[in-house]
């Protein structure tokens, strides 16, 4: 396992970070243990969490629950994990149970560190933008968790390169800890962040933890085009979640896209997840790439991908891996 700084910080994560989402829904507590186990053996320093996972939960009453199961696998190890949350998803029915207002963001933190059972967060993010909030209010309540020791770090995900450079501009004007990091989506089938973000990121020295590299599975081959949703998959899941991301990858294109990706790592003796994770690890910028399962065997091929000699590749290879993106119909959509 690779060890990089996280942007221009000091702080150090490995370059594959554990995804928690499963837990609780898709994994119960002691496969998500053997899920965290089978990572932190293997290096994994990194663990990236959300007040609101699990994904396809049933309830607001199960929101937090994936927080619960880590905070108990923690106890012992707090200081040999580099711990990331986020706040902004509806955690009730309330106008203030979401956003990321003073009044939500102060509320989440202080239920995040109760439920993972530690006094501070390593990295700290607001989950998407929330255009209903002034930023500077949002960028004083993060600056107030750093100042009170409660968060070490402030990140963000799903947000435009113009939202993050904006809020850095707020935060070096007023003297407020700045975003340090972001965290997109990114893919072969998904580059869109490589238009702005990326470009702005290298220009300002930030962190990329990217989340999705294997299109939500479609990557592995496991989805085909004629086959149905499956329940219980990351297709299938509930509230939403399933919906979302039919809509970003089952479509037509993309499962060609798919096709050809497979056949081709079958004539080279590539392995599918191996190789998409790699690519993501070698892109420009990118610090960490965010890796996932339902079950900890699902882990073997993807941890392959944190050593950087076991496969590097090369201009030819990254040049038909880009041919993959370029022939997918450009859509309106970003996160």
């Amino acid at each position: 396992m690779k060890n990089r700084s996280l942007g221009h910080t000091g702080l150090k994560v490995t370059n594959l970070c554990l995804g928690t989402m499963t837990f609780g829904n898709q994994a119960d507590k002691k496969t998500s243990f053997e899920i965290l186990d089978k990572s932190f053996d293997a290096g994994v320093n990194f663990i990236d969490t959300a007040d609101v996972y699990p994904i396809g939960r049933a309830s607001y009453a199960v929101a937090g629950a994936t927080e619960s199961i880590i905070g108990e696998w923690l106890e012992g190890k707090r200081d040999k994990v580099v711990l990331a949350s986020k706040c902004f998803g509806a955690m009730g029915p309330g106008a203030n149970d979401r956003g990321l207002s003073r009044k939500h963001i102060i509320t989440a933190v202080e239920d995040s560190l109760r439920r993972l059972k530690t006094d501070y967060l390593d990295l700290y993010q607001a989950h998407q933008f929330d255009p209903s909030t002034p930023m500077d209010e949002t960028l004083r309540a993060f600056d107030n968790l750093v100042e009170q020791g409660k968060v070490r770090y402030i990140g963000v995900s799903n947000w435009r390169a113009w939202q993050v450079a904006k809020a850095n501009g707020i935060a070096d004007r007023k003297n407020y800890a700045r975003i340090v990091s972001i965290q997109p989506r990114y893919n072969l089938l998904f580059r869109m962040i490589e238009e702005d973000l990326v470009p702005m990121v290298l220009d300002e020295g930030l962190g990329i933890i990217s989340y999705n590299p294997l299109a939500g599975g479609m990557l592995t081959g496991r989805y085909t085009k004629n086959a149905s949703v499956e329940e219980g998959t990351r297709f299938g899941l509930g509230n939403n979640a399933g919906s979302l991301y039919q809509e970003r990858y089952w479509q037509e294109a993309q499962f060609d896209a798919v096709e050809r990706y497979q056949s081709w790592c079958r004539e080279n003796n590539f392995d599918p997840v191996t190789t998409a994770l790699r690519w993501v690890t070698q892109q420009p910028g990118i610090t960490s790439a965010i890796i996932g399962a339902s079950r900890p065997e699902q882990l073997d091929a993807s941890l392959r991908a944190a050593d950087m000699d076991e496969l590097t590749l090369t201009e030819q290879e990254l040049a038909w891996l880009d041919g993959l993106w370029f022939s997918l119909p450009r859509r309106r959509e970003f996160s």
